[in-house]
């Protein structure tokens, strides 16, 4: 559960820092949520 917390924390600090758009955010949210729907299938 720790490891899901601090990846999360770590993936919404490069989320803040890599966009410049709410579009780009969009698109940001979205991957980090393919990559822990990625995570939870295996």
């Amino acid at each position: 559960m720790k490891k899901v917390v601090v990846l999360l924390a770590v993936a919404f600090a490069f989320i803040l820092a890599g966009c410049n758009t709410v579009r780009g955010f969009g698109q940001d949210v979205q991957k980090v949520g393919d990559k822990i729907e990625d995570k939870a299938k295996k």
